[in-house]
């Protein structure tokens, strides 16, 4: 999957906060995510996060 940094990505399970947007801060064998609602940021392994997008948004 084609994901680069400044992507902003939608997945089909919710943060806590109620957002499904996310936004790609880090691309490599982990992902640095950061919610766009709640502005929190995690790091995520990628087979993980490879499951669970729905759609992905070029800027």
């Amino acid at each position: 999957m084609d994901i680069q940094v400044g992507d902003r990505v939608e997945l089909k399970k919710p943060h806590p906060c109620g957002g499904h947007g996310f936004e790609v801060l880090r691309v490599g064998m982990d992902f640095r995510l950061k919610c766009v609602t709640c502005g929190h940021e995690m790091l995520v392994p990628r087979a993980r996060i490879e499951r669970f997008i729905r759609k992905v948004e070029r800027d």
